[in-house]
């Protein structure tokens, strides 16, 4: 856990320091617009952020992605919501009220509160769309409802706390709590896909933190309130974007909700990991299918035990690619070595031992691919004890990614069927791996392994159809 936030807390804190640093800056500067600043500048734009909203809410339906349609509806409400606060400017098309006040607290809590829903298993699947756009429909009606009343009897919307009060602080922890969490979770998306659209997410929710401080903290006179407003209108811009463009490209946004699994990356590496590595598996492929379905099954099998064990984000995305890659020095072996049908004999063998150190020379001349990918390329042949190539590495010499992917691999050449020997069964590869823990195989790899195989790891299915009917790879 420790190493989680480790690579997560750098990553808030670099999104959060424009908007932070400007608001510790200028936050006190004494300011005076003028009224219709407040309402053009806030109002209009966020009737336009509204629709915007709105509108991603309802091709999110129909794309079936219950994700997106709380998260898209959870905008609308708080455009909504700063909308009315924008157009409740008093003397512009009202005199005094306390409209404008409630709105603009309730703004912020309220969107959280929405897209908090997303984390709830009632609301995950498609079929709680409806559901979802009930809950939704029903505050929207309850925004315009206060908001008619408030603008006919303002007399009746109640006062709201004063800046830096004991309940405006008690909502501001409460606030920093639900988009704090929101900001792990899109984080921890981001450190796995390195994509820009989940981390202009995370940009997005430190935006509206960031906001949240302004309305509770700050008053009108200041110039971090009106900063404050800047911020959630760009956060919502933002973060909106963010879904328009995955939904655009046929995916389903996941920064917000966090469930995005490493094991996922491996399955659509081009859309996760990016085109040099699929290039990579395609060529793969092209040389001999049962290596790169190997690979494929040992870095799905990888990143699971990764994840049983706590690997970070980072060290999970470098085991998936360091897995999809991890034969690929294979391409350099002649086919009638790879393709034998029958056990290989000492020459053969030395060739083929030659692919740990062919595949780290060409991820190399290649470049882009960062020494962690590099190393589990190198060293997946290592054995603790020293009896592995090509280095003959020992103990404390080996990383933790080396030995989940040293384990995986040999798991699934094991366990599936070669043209000189049938299938293991698992209970038999296990027992083999069990035997050797300690020795030649890192004892909380084989038994986070062991988890999966018998389904007692958490929110994990008894692993029964990731290799028993695989097809058949290549010699290890």
């Amino acid at each position: 856990m420790r190493r989680r936030f480790g690579q997560i807390v750098p990553v808030v804190v670099m999104c959060a320091v424009v908007p932070a640093g400007a608001l510790v800056l200028f936050g006190d500067v004494h300011v005076m617009p003028p009224l219709w600043v407040h309402f053009y500048g806030v109002g209009v734009s966020a009737l336009a952020a509204t629709a915007l909203a709105i509108v991603v809410a309802g091709y999110g339906a129909r794309q079936e992605d219950v994700r997106t349609v709380v998260v898209a509806g959870g905008f609308a409400l708080m455009a909504s919501l700063l909308a009315v606060h924008g157009l409740s400017t008093p003397g512009v098309l009202m005199g005094a009220n306390g409209l404008i006040a409630v709105t603009g607290a309730a703004t912020l809590p309220v969107g959280g509160c929405v897209m908090a829903l997303s984390a709830l298993p009632q609301f995950g699947s498609p079929r709680a769309i409806p559901r979802v756009l009930a809950v939704e429909a029903l505050l929207a009606i309850a925004i315009a409802a206060f908001s008619l009343v408030g603008v006919l009897e303002p007399s009746v919307v109640p006062s709201v706390p004063a800046p830096k009060s004991a309940p405006a602080l008690a909502l501001l922890v409460l606030g920093f709590v639900v988009y704090g969490a929101l900001a792990i979770r899109a984080t921890s998306t981001f450190l796995l896909t390195r994509r820009a659209a989940d981390l202009a997410v995370v940009v997005g929710i430190v935006l509206l933190g960031c906001a949240l401080y302004s309305a509770l903290i700050l008053s009108f006179m200041d110039l971090g309130w009106w900063l404050g407003h800047v911020f959630e209108l760009t956060g919502i811009v933002v973060v909106g974007c963010s879904l328009v463009w995955d939904l655009r490209r046929g995916r389903r946004s996941r920064a917000l909700v966090g469930d995005l699994r490493a094991a996922e990356l491996v399955a659509s590496e081009e859309a996760y990991l990016g085109a040099r590595v699929r290039a990579l598996t395609v060529r793969l492929a092209e040389k001999d299918v049962s290596t790169e379905e190997h690979t494929r099954r040992v870095a799905t099998l990888a990143v699971r035990v990764g994840e049983e064990l706590g690997l970070p984000p980072g060290r999970l995305r470098s085991l998936a690619i360091g897995g999809l890659v991890h034969d690929i020095g294979k391409l350099s072996v002649p086919d009638s070595i790879l393709q034998k049908p029958g056990p290989l004999d000492d020459d053969e063998y030395d060739v083929i031992k030659e692919h740990p150190e062919r595949g780290r020379d060409l991820l190399n001349e290649l470049g882009g691919f960062d020494e962690s990918v590099r190393r589990l390329v190198l060293d997946h042949h290592e054995r603790l004890d020293g009896s592995g190539y090509p280095r003959g590495l020992v103990g404390e010499e080996l990383d933790l990614p080396t030995r989940i992917l040293a384990v995986c691999d040999v798991f699934d050449a094991l366990v599936s069927r070669r043209a000189y020997r049938p299938a293991w069964t698992q209970e038999r590869a296990l027992t083999l791996l069990h035997d050797e823990s300690g020795t030649a195989f890192d004892a909380r790899c084989v038994a986070a392994l062991e988890r999966l195989v018998d389904g007692s790891a958490a929110h994990e299915e008894p692993m029964l159809v990731l290799t028993a009917a695989a097809p058949v790879p290549s010699a290890p």
